[in-house]
Formats: structure tokens, C-alpha cells, sequence
């Protein structure tokens, strides 16, 4: 992220950007989601004192994206499904840094309700993350 903290600038228009593109997919290879879960990451790490009130909207896409990446039946190969996954799980756990384990709080019901192991999975590692 070559904005640095200066993203804080421009968070809203780059929030409705990242949404846009974790909500839809750019086919087998997945290049536009992976690329922009790596500029949520890094605008998270930038701009941490602005997440606690995007929270709501951020945890609702991540956990759609795991959703869908895991329910997706199309030709996505499976190191492409395990990278989205993982870059969605680091995102989540930067997220849960920054807000003060809130994160984790909030996905307690998710998992003790979700029977689909690879979404457990992720949740779990939030929840053991330190």
C-alpha cells in the first residue's frame, strides 16, 4: 500500500471498491479477489483506527466470500479456493487485532451453528489468533 496512512483519505470510495469485488467472481483464477483481499489487508493494517465502525459491513463480506468460496462448485482450482480462504482468515484476524477481539466475539455463534468444516476452519483460526 503506497498511501500509507493517507488512505484514510479516500476509505469510504475504497470500501465500496473492495465490497464490489469480494462480492462477485472473476472466474478460476480468481486474480481480482485475491488482489483485493491483499489491499484489504494492507488498508486494514493502515488505517486500523477507522475499522471499528466498518466492522459490520467488513466481517458480513469476508464471511460471505468464505461462504461462497467454500459452496462454489465451479472450476476454481483448489490451491486458488485454499488462497482465498486464507488471505479472508488473515484479514479477519487483523480485523479482530484492531477492534479489540470483537471479532471473535461475533463469530462465536457462527461457529457453534455452522456444520461446514472448512468454514469452521477459518473461524477457528481467528479465534485462536493472538
Amino acid at each position: 500500500c503506497r498511501l500509507g496512512i493517507l488512505v484514510v483519505r479516500h476509505l469510504k470510495r475504497l470500501e465500496r471498491v473492495i465490497l464490489g469485488y469480494l462480492e462477485v467472481s472473476d472466474g478460476p483464477e480468481e486474480e481480482a479477489r485475491l488482489g483485493i483481499l491483499e489491499t484489504l489487508q494492507c488498508t486494514i493494517e493502515h488505517a486500523w483506527p477507522r475499522m471499528p465502525c466498518r466492522l459490520p459491513v467488513l466481517l458480513k463480506a469476508l464471511l460471505r466470500l468464505i461462504w461462497d468460496v467454500h459452496t462454489d462448485k465451479g472450476p476454481t482450482p483448489e490451491p486458488v479456493r485454499a488462497a482465498l480462504l486464507q488471505r479472508a482468515t488473515q484479514c479477519l484476524i487483523l480485523l479482530d487485532h484492531c477492534c479489540q477481539g470483537q471479532v471473535k466475539v461475533l463469530l462465536e455463534g457462527v461457529y457453534t451453528s455452522c456444520e461446514e468444516n472448512r468454514v469452521r476452519e477459518c473461524i477457528r483460526k481467528v479465534q485462536e489468533s493472538t
